[in-house]
């Protein structure tokens, strides 16, 4: 019988975090980052297969999403990358846990790759999906057309004016229909982000409209104030890690329909051994039908493909 998802809320570093966790965790515990337009309900299929295979999985709403709290009105600036690092070192100290396989996706990748930079006593190691390391801030002005969302969501108040015109259902529904394509999401001149898609757009036929709902009632609940700082106005501030080196294992996992494979350097990075410079003990699986959303879509390629890394690195003796 299948473990069951668990809610709490944990008073962490002044707030109150949303954690989803399952699992006994006799082989280790695994902490799952997410994305956007996402939350701890993306890494679900990932989370009942590690638990199943004897880990203890733990998923948080990042401060500021979903049922965690929010940032007290104009002071969303004030909350920063360093911030979600040290919200995973609270977690893991408030739930007793010394070490743990660290996995995040999409802007999630940024603190997993941090925290395992910065604490690498307490990380077993560090799998990432669709986003490579990257030693300086991400910068797109120079490289990308003005039509480019995360261009466009960096100016403040128009993303606002676009998501204002429909529902929080709507909003991520466009985003997921946008974001499982392999092109990358350019307004042209006189349109905004979500004019790119409508109602007649189909979804991916991996998301059903239920999952949907879970996420647009996450989305209705926390609004899309603090998700547009962090990450998309929170980019230039990035950490500079030009001298990092990895002293833990670090798994890079992309979706060759990914359209962020498309992002000046992402390719170099992964393909032209740039990444491996800075992690000494790295291995990239490419998953050729695999989109943004590669973890939702193909679930079992991917827990398959974790489930060994975990395995290759074991944090716990097996008799």
């Amino acid at each position: 019988m299948a473990q069951e998802i668990e809610h709490t809320h944990l008073p962490i570093r002044g707030i109150n975090i949303h954690v989803a966790q399952v699992g006994k965790g006799e082989l280790g515990t695994v902490v799952f980052l997410h994305g956007f337009p996402e939350i701890w309900y993306s890494w679900r299929h990932q989370m009942l297969a590690v638990a199943a295979a004897g880990y203890r999985a733990i998923a948080p709403d990042c401060r500021g999403y979903g049922l965690s709290d929010q940032p007290p009105e104009g002071e969303e600036a004030s909350w920063s990358w360093e911030d979600l690092v040290a919200d995973v070192l609270a977690i893991l100290d408030a739930l007793a846990v010394p070490k743990a396989f660290v996995v995040g996706k999409d802007f999630g990748a940024v603190p997993a790759y941090e925290f395992a930079l910065q604490h690498p006593g307490r990380t077993a190691g560090v799998a990432c999906l669709g986003i490579p390391f990257s030693p300086v801030p991400f910068s797109f002005e120079a490289t990308m057309p003005e039509g480019f969302y995360i261009l466009r969501w960096g100016e403040p108040g128009r993303a606002e004016a676009d998501f204002g015109r429909y529902d929080a259902r709507r909003v991520v529904r466009t985003v997921y229909a946008l974001f499982a394509g392999a092109e990358v999401p350019v307004a042209g001149e006189g349109q905004e982000i979500m004019d790119l898609a409508d109602l007649s757009t189909p979804l991916p036929e991996w998301l059903a409209e239920e999952d949907l709902d879970a996420y647009a009632a996450l989305y209705e609940k926390s609004g899309f104030r603090y998700p547009l700082q962090m990450p998309y106005r929170s980019l230039h501030k990035m950490p500079n890690r030009l001298d990092a080196k990895f002293q833990v294992p670090v798994f890079m996992v992309m979706g060759e329909k990914d359209y962020c494979l498309k992002f000046p350097g992402f390719e170099a990075a992964l393909r032209g051994g740039a990444m491996e410079s800075f992690a000494p003990d790295l291995k990239i699986a490419y998953i050729p039908e695999g989109s943004h959303f590669v973890q939702e879509q193909l679930p079992e390629q991917v827990n398959e493909l974790l489930l060994g890394f975990f395995k290759d690195h074991p944090t716990v003796a097996v008799a």
